[in-house]
């Protein structure tokens, strides 16, 4: 049983010895990718060495009590213990998402709805940076298309965590954040004290660790700069200091005006182009490995609605997991913990379920 750990447990010490090398650490990029590696196999081999005491203890308590009763006793808790260290084990050898460890550009954008959606929006964003600082990430504004009443049009934050484990990942919590959020609740500027219902739009990409990761030709872009603005056009500095980045062969477009600098702005705009194209290349990837299985919990499709946030009844609800709380309140001052881990687990189950029954 698990022989498919054997290949695992080598690879554990040639990245092992990978991490004594100087050279590994010379480079930032090749250092982090190995480490990440290395986090990963460690969480399998410790799970495997725990599955395998829990099995030779089982053996040693069942050859014990063919010689003394007593130890026959035992013998019930230690198949408990192996059967939960066996499920763990499984459940590490589950494929993951090679992104996990990644941190994350998130774009939040009004929908249907107007200024209430723009609202919304910002209610989003605070949601996010609440939870990433309980998370221990750090959440950077990179961009902001404010509304007229305080909303945002279009927000964009990059977060940062910590760990080279993918499980802790930021990818591996957020990218199930992607598609459309319903909210339903009674705007400011309803005077009636009726509902209504509001989407908003979420956006989420693993961003590039290194630079080079993504090759873009300088003359694939088109840069223009402008002079910054803010709500209702008004002008927020007097120079030319915005930046839009056009990237020719896709036509993705990337627009910053968040920095004083231009040249802050530039970097800003080509770690969103970076982050899109690596998303894009992904899709596609995907799209054109039919054997690939794709996540029934994070789809492709970013139009589908995949929570609804009902304000006068305190209730939250995730369309994909079923998941439901009547402490939306709490939800969004940042406890958004047990509705990610609602994804997670449903995703794994589904994972789980493809490996077509124990590991032999």
């Amino acid at each position: 049983m698990f022989e498919s750990v054997l290949p695992l447990l080598d690879e554990h010490r040639r990245v092992q010895e990978e991490l004594s090398d100087p050279a590994v650490h010379a480079d930032a990029g090749r250092a982090k990718r190995v480490n990440r590696r290395y986090a990963e196999l460690s969480r399998i081999v410790a799970a495997y060495e725990v599955w395998r005491a829990a099995a030779d203890d089982l053996d040693a308590a069942r050859e014990l009590a063919r010689e003394d009763e007593a130890f026959a006793a035992e013998v019930p808790s230690l198949e408990e213990g192996l059967q939960d260290a066996q499920e763990r084990l499984r459940r590490l050898l589950i494929p993951r998402d090679p992104d996990d460890a990644r941190d994350v550009i998130m774009e939040i954008k009004a929908g249907e709805g107007g200024a209430e959606s723009a609202l919304f929006a910002a209610d989003l964003l605070r949601m996010y940076m609440q939870y990433a600082a309980s998370q221990g990430w750090k959440a950077e504004l990179l961009e902001r298309n404010e509304s007229d009443l305080g909303g945002y049009k279009d927000v964009q934050i990059a977060i940062k965590g910590s760990t080279t484990d993918p499980a802790q990942g930021v990818w591996a919590h957020l990218k199930y954040e992607g598609g459309v959020h319903r909210v339903q609740r009674v705007p400011a500027t309803e005077s009636q004290g009726r509902i209504h219902t509001s989407t908003t739009g979420v956006l989420v990409f693993p961003e590039v660790d290194e630079p080079d990761e993504i090759e873009i030709n300088p003359n694939d872009l088109k840069i223009d700069v402008f002079r910054s603005s803010g709500p209702g056009g008004q002008s927020v500095n007097t120079t030319d200091s915005a930046v839009r980045i056009t990237h020719l062969p896709t036509g993705i477009v990337v627009s910053m005006q968040n920095e004083k600098s231009q040249l802050q702005n530039r970097e800003a705009g080509m770690r969103v182009l970076r982050a899109r194209l690596l998303a894009k290349q992904q899709e596609e990837m995907a799209a054109a490995a039919s054997d690939v299985r794709r996540s029934q919990i994070r789809g492709m499709d970013r139009s589908e609605r995949i929570r609804t946030y009902n304000f006068p009844e305190n209730r939250i609800a995730d369309h994909r997991t079923g998941y439901k709380a009547y402490n939306l309140d709490q939800v969004m001052n940042g406890a958004l913990a047990p509705v990610i881990d609602s994804c997670i687990q449903a995703d794994e189950a589904e994972r789980l379920a493809s490996l077509g029954g124990d590991e032999r």
